[in-house]
């Protein structure tokens, strides 16, 4: 496998060479998988730099990849608009990764803040290349009374149909008997509209998994009052975006939470990143929870054909939660970056 390693700002390189080791720790166990790695510098120095954030061919460089490892991005000296519309979502958008791949799953080990019925596991499909995150629309009369600002939300048939029928499918294929579909429809009646009945038409293909469909704001209640009931959830760009955070805080917080935008036809690599930020308040001091970043390495391998060597990386992970010797301060331990990484190595051999 050729892949592509941004570990970008912050905490990024921190995390990021805790999952390149455990990656290499994987293909020395295992003669028949192999790592090719290449790292690109591209990150807010490289736009303090050069004034951007990627050269003008880095999709095409991508290209060349069987997939991306991305670490975190963002800082205090490059405003944000500039460090997610010119290095992130190029990548999401022009390689059609349409599907973003959010578990929110309770690992062994792991105290959620909540008293649950049962351990909270399921997985958000986020559509990923449209939606409110379209950047279309603009502002007039700027340093006037008058000002104003328009943003328009995108949301195509064909958008909503693929992410709909890849989170149906998933759900079949993993024993899922529900999909919950995000909306807004009472309220937002074209766009969200236009989601609920394509949602709807896939679900007619699809016997045997059952559909619901609930208003955001009752569902970000439900997140917290029965999450232990979904399975299967389905949602726009913006309204993904914050359930996932409200899920990540479900089972132990941004740390742990990992994710994949995807590109299922795979014409184009996919990319695998932590939810969490780049965290300037902690980097540099080796504190940095780097238990996303592995598991979004694991999603990559799952996603290229190895989900034997993603679902070690995951029962290690696991392990060593469950010992609790060697936490980062955000799960009430003392432990360093390094030090969870090695430990986590130190259970992947155990189990090979």
């Amino acid at each position: 496998m050729k892949l592509a390693i941004i570990p970008g700002d912050g905490i990024g390189p921190e995390v990021m060479n805790e999952a390149i080791k455990v990656l290499n720790t994987l293909s020395h166990l295992d003669s028949s998988f192999s790592l090719q790695f290449e790292e690109l510098p591209w990150s807010s120095n490289y736009y303090m730099e050069s004034g951007k954030m990627m050269p003008a061919d880095a999709l095409d460089q991508l290209k060349q990849f069987d997939a991306i490892l991305f670490g975190a991005i963002g800082d205090t000296r490059v405003p944000d608009d500039i460090t997610i519309w010119d290095l992130i979502m190029p990548i999401r958008k022009e390689f059609q990764q349409y599907v973003n791949v959010r578990p929110v799953k309770q690992l062994k080990g792991v105290k959620a803040p909540l008293i649950t019925k049962a351990p909270i596991d399921f997985v958000v499909f986020r559509e990923n290349a449209e939606g409110e995150y379209s950047n279309m629309g603009g502002r007039m009369y700027h340093g006037t009374s008058q000002e104003m600002a328009v943003q328009t939300t995108v949301m195509t048939k064909e958008g909503i149909r693929r992410l709909a029928e890849y989170s149906f499918q998933y759900a079949r294929e993993h024993g899922r008997k529900k999909v919950t579909s995000a909306t807004k429809s009472n309220v937002i009646t074209h766009t969200m509209k236009l989601w609920d009945e394509v949602v709807s038409e896939v679900s007619q293909d699809h016997a045997g998994i059952a559909l619901e469909s609930i208003y955001i704001d009752a569902l970000a209640a439900y997140f917290i009052n029965r999450p232990e009931a979904f399975e299967v959830v389905i949602a726009s760009n913006l309204f993904g975006d914050i359930l996932t955070d409200l899920g990540a805080g479900l089972v132990g917080g941004l740390g742990l939470s990992p994710s994949a935008n995807l590109n299922p036809e795979g014409r184009f690599p996919s990319m695998f990143e932590p939810i969490h930020g780049s965290a300037p308040d902690i980097s540099g001091k080796g504190i940095a929870n780097p238990i996303a970043q592995i598991w979004s390495a694991a999603l990559m391998l799952e996603h290229n054909g190895r989900p034997d060597l993603g679902e070690i990386i995951l029962q290690s992970i696991e392990k060593v939660l469950v010992d609790a010797e060697f936490l980062t301060p955000d799960m009430g331990g003392k432990s360093q970056t390094a030090v969870l990484g090695d430990a986590i190595i130190r259970a992947i051999h155990e189990q090979a």
